[in-house]
């Protein structure tokens, strides 16, 4: 999909997500970028709603092209801003993520893979229920935080929870996550036993460090294998020197270099979709934790156009 407005000047037209053409109807449409404006599932700071928006501003200054990858998703495969995954009740938190599953799976149906940005973390839910409809997906998680806890304040949907809950309804398969970059400080020891339990690979910081930025590619790439598998990337995964603009900061992350470089070695997996998550735009006025928002979906396109075109080669080779 040849997107002449992405060779316009950055400043002009409409914002959409990488200055794709804006396109609701999912027609035609292999790579379908999706706003989801939600944050009701959020504990603390609130904001994320108003990330898409933000994200969609800051990803003018993307280019067509992956310097460092060489991938060009534009010209690969047929990209485009389907809109926003916008709840019908957004005071009603389950009510909210039954109509973000409704639109996930016209995504779906229409044979489109989603990336999408949030929004708080809770999104991932039904997301991943729209996507896991024939089996469990393996997980890739970038996150500070495991979110598989239980119930919060009455309630067992927020955004520190979605995927125990996702384990539970057989959405992803826990021998094949792994969550990276956990750390900070806790109010009990045993918040994430949940993800030791079940069998998830948790990667915290101090083994990040030890084992380096390949070293965890390796581990991700071993673990899930030629499973379908769906890419999640919380904003606090990274430093907080990287990324202010988000509800629950965690100081001593990764780099966002190192970030792109754990993104960048995923090519070749396949990628059934994508999120980035909890950009909180009001915490960051200067709007780079955006711009790191925005380059994250970037490099979610290329791996995501990258898995597309594998899999017709290996449908053409098949037929």
């Amino acid at each position: 999909m040849n997107n002449h407005a992405q060779q316009q000047p950055r400043y002009s037209g409409i914002a959409t997500f990488m200055r794709c053409p804006y396109q609701p109807s999912l027609a035609e449409v292999d790579i379908a970028l999706i706003g989801v404006p939600f944050d009701g599932g959020v504990t603390n700071r609130t904001g994320t709603r108003h990330g898409p928006r933000e994200i969609r501003n800051q990803s003018s200054l993307m280019r067509s092209v992956n310097q460092t990858t060489g991938v060009a998703p534009f010209e690969m495969c047929r990209v485009a801003d389907v809109g926003d995954a916008l709840p019908e009740s957004p005071f009603e938190l389950e009510a909210s993520h039954r109509s973000i599953q409704a639109f996930f799976e016209k995504v779906v149906s229409a044979g489109a893979l989603p990336i999408s940005a949030g929004g708080d973390h809770s999104i991932s839910l039904p997301i991943l229920r729209a996507l896991a409809k024939d089996g469990p997906l393996a997980l890739v998680h970038f996150d500070a935080h495991c979110d598989t806890g239980d119930n919060y304040l009455g309630s067992k949907f927020h955004h520190g929870s979605p995927f125990k809950i996702a384990v539970e309804e057989g959405l992803i398969d826990p021998h094949k996550t792994i969550q990276i970059g956990i750390r900070g400080s806790v109010n009990n020891s045993e918040i994430w036993r949940f993800s030791h339990d079940s069998g998830m690979r948790v990667i915290y910081m101090d083994e990040f460090y030890e084992l380096g930025v390949q070293g965890v590619i390796d581990e991700i790439r071993q673990l899930v294998g030629d499973t379908p598998a769906y890419v999640t990337f919380d904003v606090d995964a990274l430093d907080p020197a990287y990324a202010v603009g988000t509800g629950t900061p965690e100081v001593g992350g990764y780099s966002s270099f190192e970030a792109l470089k754990m993104i960048r070695g995923l090519a070749g997996m396949n990628v059934v979709g994508g999120d980035v998550v909890e950009v909180s735009p009001p915490f960051d006025p200067t709007g780079s934790t955006a711009l790191v928002g925005a380059t994250v979906m970037f490099e979610l396109i290329c791996i995501a156009a990258q898995a597309l075109e594998q899999r017709q080669k290996a449908a053409l080779a098949e037929a």
